[in-house]
């Protein structure tokens, strides 16, 4: 008995106070706008800490803060290493404020400001945007609704409410698309539409209700 209360208390021992199992160094990856530097700062760990001891999820949590990332995964590499793997937001439309540009990904999340206007990315007007506005939750929803090939095709998305947004194409043509629902039906007729109204001034295709489609 002696003899196997000894080797559970070593084993014990090697393993939560030894420094057989410590942080000694911290990966991180998948970083491109965060300093890998922040990042380890966010985490709090300190390196010759235990890594049984390690809580993933309050470390996940506290990088996860900063706001240029969108998800994150953490895990234990044995013996020594802790591995984050991080995925950050991609800017996706670009709210003009002025004379600053704030680069904003698909959930309303401020990504960057600059003072320059980004190339390739549509103009977001709405009142307020953020991640909290109905009118920027809406008008963000059919933005990630359109497929690839159409969203090339847009030079800016709008939103007075929830139930009015509004797409305006690089032609010139005015969307008016109206609630994010029934995205499927809307693109078709839009494209449908768009495509013999190419060329016309000032022309708007109004799919907010399929099944009466207006033109002007």
């Amino acid at each position: 008995t002696a003899l196997v209360l000894g080797v559970f208390g070593t084993s014990a021992w090697v393993v939560f106070e030894s420094r057989v199992f410590v942080v000694r160094q911290v990966v991180v990856t998948g970083t491109h706008l965060v300093p890998k530097s922040q990042v380890i700062a966010a985490t709090g760990v300190r390196v010759g800490g235990s890594m049984i001891k390690l809580d993933t999820g309050t470390v996940a949590d506290r990088v996860a803060g900063i706001q240029q990332i969108e998800s994150v995964r953490v895990e234990r590499r044995w013996p020594t290493t802790l591995r984050i793997e991080v995925r950050e937001r991609v800017p996706a439309v670009v709210a003009v404020r002025g004379r600053r540009y704030y680069q904003i990904d698909r959930f309303g999340v401020t990504v960057l400001t600059t003072s320059a206007r980004p190339r390739g990315l549509p103009e977001l007007a709405v009142g307020a945007p953020n991640p909290g506005d109905p009118a920027t939750a809406a008008a963000l929803a059919v933005w990630r609704g359109l497929p690839e090939r159409f969203r090339r095709r847009v030079a800016a998305i709008g939103a007075t409410d929830p139930e009015e947004v509004t797409l305006r194409l690089k032609t010139g043509i005015s969307v008016i698309w109206g609630a994010p629902e029934r995205a499927a039906e809307k693109l078709r007729l839009v494209e449908a539409l768009a495509a013999t109204a190419t060329g016309r001034s000032a022309h708007t295709i109004d799919v907010s209700s399929p099944e009466v489609v207006t033109t002007r």
